[in-house]
């Protein structure tokens, strides 16, 4: 098996096709209808990726999904929101929640099937001192460099550390306060706007070696590490 998933879809029909369709493509899963009865299934037994409706009755799935992201048990599973919403501000919301990915109805089997694998590459956990590369640009935890291409890039510790949750959490979008719980820490005081300084920062250190399009700005929601356009 590829790896388990819990749908949650309060439409059977659609809930059938979810089940089908990802156990044929080698994905182990469980189902539920609504919030509550997920709720249940994730305490017996966590899954690695819940594919989550947004429109579930008594309690909607952006909610939810903002109650499993703020709690410390269940915030590092990744999830995938399925929605007819397509607008920009819809995403934006669903992103804002903590949701790694978006994917709107109608879709087939293969964009989803190829959407999970991609998101559970993406959040597979790796050693805390493992070097991290990507399209030339690496860095090092344990030596506290970064090079880029083999050429050194000299940066600030704010900027080691934004740079470093940023290559680790590739193609998801984050707010500025989710930067700033994650970089600077729950505990600690600072304005979004301080945010702003720092990618500016790090953006003029990676542009000495072609690499500051990796940082980019989503309209409207923050920021997302990717190596796309």
């Amino acid at each position: 098996m590829t790896g388990k998933i819990l749908i949650v879809e309060d439409d059977p029909a659609v809930r059938e096709m979810l089940v089908s369709s990802l156990e044929r493509g080698g994905f182990d899963t469980t189902a539920a209808s609504d919030a509550m009865q997920a709720s249940e299934k994730l305490r017996e037994a966590p899954p690695e990726l819940i594919l989550l409706d947004w429109m579930l009755p008594q309690v909607s799935g952006v909610e939810w999904a903002r109650k499993l992201k703020g709690d410390e048990a269940t915030r590092e599973i990744p999830i995938i929101l399925l929605t007819a919403r397509g607008e920009e501000e819809d995403k934006v919301r669903g992103f804002e929640c903590g949701a790694d990915d978006y994917v709107t109805k109608p879709f087939s089997p293969r964009e989803l099937s190829a959407r999970i694998k991609a998101v559970l590459r993406r959040t597979a956990p790796a050693s805390a001192d493992d070097p991290v590369e990507v399209d030339g640009l690496l860095l090092d935890p344990v030596s506290h460099r970064v090079t880029g291409n083999g050429q050194t890039l000299e940066m600030g510790p704010t900027e080691f550390r934004l740079l470093r949750f940023f290559m680790t959490h590739r193609e998801r979008v984050f707010t500025r306060a989710q930067l700033l719980d994650h970089v600077w820490g729950t505990n600690v005081y600072v304005e979004e706007r301080t945010v702003d300084v720092h990618i500016r920062r790090l953006r003029k250190t990676l542009a000495e070696t072609g690499h500051e399009y990796l940082v980019q700005t989503v309209r409207g929601a923050g920021y997302r590490f990717s190596e796309q356009a």
